[in-house]
């Protein structure tokens, strides 16, 4: 049997059995299906203990908590069994007799999501209960995916690791799309495919065509993240003009060469530094990327080396936009990154600057796979009226299981503001938390419009936010990484950086040197700037921290999450203290490899390895550049994408 067969992984019920996966199509012949029948099951368990447990854990980390096998296998609450043996143990109420509308097949077929309210199909994915078949419980939202999403890591973690492939055979026969800000809608920039060696430039492309930089040469500008389809097609979003025209360029992940472009009438709020133009990819392929007057554009054919045709849809309605487009144009903003979920709900923050026809006012919005719109005040969200948006550049992240979106608000940029929750299918709000200087804790942090720092969503659901100290220079500008349980009903250990930040989900198993209980940490800058004035030592770092275990800060004596690994860049800072600062506002984690890469000021990308915690490549793309900091990530053929000097850079061997 052809060992890569476990590749591409998904769910899938017929009238006549249940299917624990199919396989991704072998050359000349059909996806191969592994069902759980009894005469099958013997494979099933074998497959599921022998190799999963056995030879995958390292490989799924985190991801493979609470998997226990014993005399029934209970994988993330679905239990595995002979149907006679597991009937009586389901309650009665969520047994059920059914199948799989005929209507899923072809979306199942294209890798798309179907269970659960907003799914195009008319039923939800069942185990059916009769004693020949396999009896489990009813799959509602987000029970599916939390079965398949585990099997899927590991197996795709061994098959680029080598487990599943023979030595020869590349990684590109993975086709995991990069969707979102960070990855994921948890910003986990977890990469599902082991990345290549750096060692050329296969292509690179301007991001901006009209370099804007302050008085000093430094370019203060957020750049919106690449995403990168299952066919290796690339969406780069590129800002054209220094007055702030954009588009979205279409183009061959492997060559770089243009397969289409389209313009947009988005124009950004008022800023600061500017902020970023950022589309999203959703399960269904559609492409979202930011209009003018808060609308969005969608592409439903990413892929084609033809324009594609270009839709328009409103979260206030389309025509309430076109009775009166000049009001709406100068005066209400997308202000965030856009999210997509995994049913293709997206969601964004805007930001309305005078009255409009609607009386709109700042806050999040959402429009569903119909596009039917709908939005709620950052004022009501919060509970207070000072409130008027969602802080700039932070991308609306989701809870594991997609009910709950987390953001933050703000009333302007630097000033106080709340971490909230909402139900992310009314956008009822659920909680919120005024935000604390995690070192003076009597005073509000500040949300900075100025940088990127939107929330991360650990696999406990703990959630983390970067925020900045209540006063210029007391953390010496580091600010502070804040941690919450998922309901925002606990403050637990902050970590001493988070300025311009998302933290990156790394497993524990990854650290070889890592000795503590916990199943995840966290990777992040760890800048400590010698700027004149700012009081730190330039020892500019990245880190591993352990997000359930303390240290004392030696900067504030505060206590905060401890440091694991630390690796110092290696570019003395010319007419400063110390070195060259990290220059990244997320950095991919490849599990594959046990490493994670970054960029500096110094021009240059590293891999820093987290087993020999060293930076084990090193590839110079500019001669270096003070500039905003920029995301990393990995194509779905192992390529590593990263800005500098607005130039993307895809690099491998």
């Amino acid at each position: 049997m052809n060992v890569q067969l476990a590749i591409s992984l998904v769910f899938e019920l017929t009238p006549s059995h249940f299917v624990l996966w199919r396989t991704s199509r072998r050359p000349g012949k059909g996806p191969l299906y592994v069902s759980a029948k009894r005469t099958h099951f013997i494979f099933v368990e074998f497959l599921l203990y022998h190799f999963y447990l056995q030879r995958l854990m390292p490989f799924a980390g985190a991801f493979a908590n609470g998997f226990v096998l014993g005399k029934r296998t209970h994988f993330g609450g679905i239990k595995w069994g002979s149907g006679s043996g597991l009937r009586e143990e389901l309650p009665r109420k969520r047994r059920r007799r059914g199948s799989l509308s005929q209507c899923c097949a072809s979306l199942i077929e294209a890798g798309h999501y179907v269970d659960g309210p907003d799914s195009v199909c008319p039923v939800g994915p069942v185990l059916v209960d009769c004693s020949s078949r396999i009896a489990g419980e009813n799959m509602g939202q987000g029970m599916l995916d939390r079965v398949a999403g585990r099997l899927k890591v590991a197996l795709r973690a061994a098959a680029v690791g080598g487990l599943l492939l023979p030595g020869s055979a590349p990684a590109q026969s993975i086709r995991v799309p990069w969707s979102d800000y960070a990855h994921d809608p948890q910003h986990t920039a977890i990469s599902p495919v082991a990345s290549q060696p750096l060692h050329r430039v296969i292509w690179q492309t301007s991001v901006d065509l009209s370099v804007p930089t302050n008085n000093t040469g430094e370019l203060f500008i957020h750049y919106g993240s690449p995403l990168i389809t299952r066919s290796n097609t690339v969406i780069v979003p590129v800002k054209t003009t220094g007055a702030g025209g954009f588009r979205i360029e279409s183009r061959v992940g492997g060559t770089g060469a243009t397969n289409w472009m389209q313009s947009s009438d988005y124009t950004a709020p008022p800023h600061g530094w500017y902020p970023s133009f950022s589309p999203t990819l959703t399960p269904r392929n559609r492409i979202y990327f930011p209009g003018g007057g808060g609308t969005v554009y969608y592409c439903d054919s990413p892929d084609s080396t033809n324009h594609p045709v270009i839709g328009q849809i409103v979260f206030y309605g389309l025509a309430n936009y076109n009775a009166n487009t000049n009001a709406y144009l100068s005066n209400v903003f997308i202000d965030t990154p856009i999210t997509s979920d995994r049913y293709g709900n997206i969601y964004f923050g805007f930001q309305v600057t005078n009255s409009t026809p609607l009386n709109l006012q700042g806050g999040i919005a959402r429009i569903d796979v119909n596009g039917t719109g709908t939005w709620v005040a950052a004022s009501t969200v919060a509970g207070d009226a000072a409130m008027n948006k969602v802080v700039q550049n932070c991308s609306p992240a989701l809870a594991n299981d997609h009910k709950t979106l987390y953001f933050a608000v703000n009333g302007g940029n630097f000033s106080y503001g709340y971490l909230v929750a909402v139900d992310s299918r009314t956008l009822a709000p659920i909680a919120r938390i005024r935000l604390k200087d995690a070192g003076f804790p009597t005073h509000d942090a500040s949300l900075p419009d100025d940088g990127t720092a939107s929330p991360t969503v650990g696999p406990d659901d703990d959630v983390y936010f970067g925020v900045f100290e209540y006063s210029c220079c007391v953390n010496h500008d580091r600010g502070w990484l804040l941690h919450f349980n998922g309901s925002l009903s606990q403050t637990k250990i902050p970590g001493a950086f988070g300025w311009d930040d998302t933290a990156s989900i790394v497993s524990a198993s990854l650290v070889s040197s890592y000795h503590g209980s916990s199943s995840y940490l966290l990777v992040t800058k760890y800048n400590n700037y010698s700027d004149p004035g700012i009081g730190g030592n330039g020892s500019n770092k990245v880190a591993v921290l352990d997000p359930n275990d303390t240290e004392t800060d030696p900067v504030t004596g505060a206590t905060v999450m401890k440091e694991i690994l630390t690796v110092l860049g290696p570019t003395p800072n010319t007419g400063q203290a110390g070195v060259r600062e990290w220059c990244i506002n997320t950095a991919v984690v490849d599990p594959f490899t046990r490493s994670v890469l970054a960029g500096s000021e110094d021009g240059k990308l590293y891999r820093w390895d987290l087993t020999s915690n060293t930076l084990s490549e090193t590839f110079t793309l500019t001669t270096g550049i003070g500039e905003a900091y920029t995301p990393t990530l990995i194509g779905v053929d192992g390529t590593v994408y990263a800005i500098n000097n607005a130039i993307l850079f895809v690099i491998g061997q």
